[in-house]
């Protein structure tokens, strides 16, 4: 009798157990369900995850992607799996990036080195707006802004963070996950002299050294790494000369102050006029190339000013000088 109460107590659990196991498979196929009600057929996929995560705080990346159907899973795939988990930490209300505070209280408390001798923010400057203001000045990419840049009578020209930058429509700025093409700056332009000698504002290791050799692209590009109080963060100097791997190699320490680049000619900085485009980013994502986005998206700028936050925490270059003359703050996703 005892062993006939025992054999039927493990026979009720085990029935309890396969109901819970039915229970459990329900419950989940119908999150299943869900994720691909909310996803399936979306065309921009960035907002329909904000929106998920939002509605479901508890689900992460990985059970997104398990619930998709395959074609938006392949989408979602073939995109930044961090720029993803960073757009699902904002729909959830959370930072983009959790080191972003850390990493602005860090640079507040911090007095940088000069990226360029003499100073910019010192210097003679101009503002070099993309959308008009300067009828007469040629692209960025055109040959005759040489000329005419040097007829100005500056120091250095200046292109602004949080820019809207028409100049990048081409599908080279899209992705699988959105038609929206990423046109907003990520970086601060200086332009200058080819060249022209730039210097480590910050101590930090160098983590890539590479040549992007796209047309459009950084051509010579360096990314230092960074330590902050808890935080990494890193900076990255792109459009330079053939003379970075002279002065540098992958793990070298840098020290604030050392040379550690020249800005490059047309021939190997991805065919640009001589400037640098400077950025910090607070977080790498996935990319492990030594190439880094430049611009971001406009619908996704609460996250994309997390992962780049303003460049001008180190540069500390006036905000006056990101205009032309008596106007209204030049762009209003971002204020000096």
């Amino acid at each position: 009798m005892l062993a006939m109460g025992i054999g039927q107590a493990f026979a009720a659990g085990n029935c309890k157990l396969a109901a819970d196991r039915i229970i459990l498979a329900k419950i989940t196929e119908q999150g299943m369900i869900s994720i691909t009600t909310e996803m399936a057929g979306q065309t921009d996929l960035y907002a329909a995850l904000r929106r998920l995560a939002a509605a479901r705080p508890e689900l992460d990346l990985a059970a997104v992607l398990a619930g998709c159907d395959d074609e938006t899973r392949a989408r979602l795939l073939a995109v930044d799996q961090g720029l993803l988990r960073a757009v699902m930490r904002r729909g959830r209300g959370l930072p983009a990036v959790e080191a972003e505070a850390a990493v602005r209280a860090h640079l507040a408390q911090m007095q940088p080195e000069l990226l360029f001798r003499p100073d910019p923010a010192q210097a003679k400057t101009l503002a070099l707006l993309t959308a008009g203001q300067l009828p007469e000045m040629p692209a960025f990419s055109d040959r005759a802004f040489d000329a005419w840049f040097a007829g100005q009578g500056v120091d250095y020209g200046l292109g602004a963070y949080a820019e809207p930058r028409t100049v990048y429509q081409t599908a080279q700025f899209a992705d699988a996950a959105s038609p929206e093409r990423r046109t907003i700056h990520t970086g601060i332009d200086v332009f200058a002299p080819a060249g022209t000698p730039v210097y480590a504002p910050l101590a930090g290791k160098v983590l890539h050294l590479t040549y992007q050799a796209d047309p459009l692209d950084y051509g010579h590009a360096l990314i230092l790494q960074h330590e902050a109080a808890g935080a990494r963060f890193y900076t990255l100097y792109g459009h330079l000369a053939g003379s970075l791997p002279e002065l540098l190699a992958v793990g070298d320490q840098v020290q604030p102050g050392q040379l550690i680049a020249h800005l490059g000619d047309w021939h190997e900085n991805g065919g640009w006029a001589a400037h640098i485009h400077f950025q910090i980013m607070t977080d790498m994502l996935e990319q492990r190339d030594g190439n880094f986005f430049g611009v971001g998206h406009a619908s996704l700028w609460d996250v994309w000013q997390a992962i780049c936050i303003d460049p001008n925490l180190i540069l500390r270059i006036p905000g006056d000088k990101f205009r032309l003359g008596e106007e209204e703050s030049a762009f209003p996703l971002v204020e000096r």
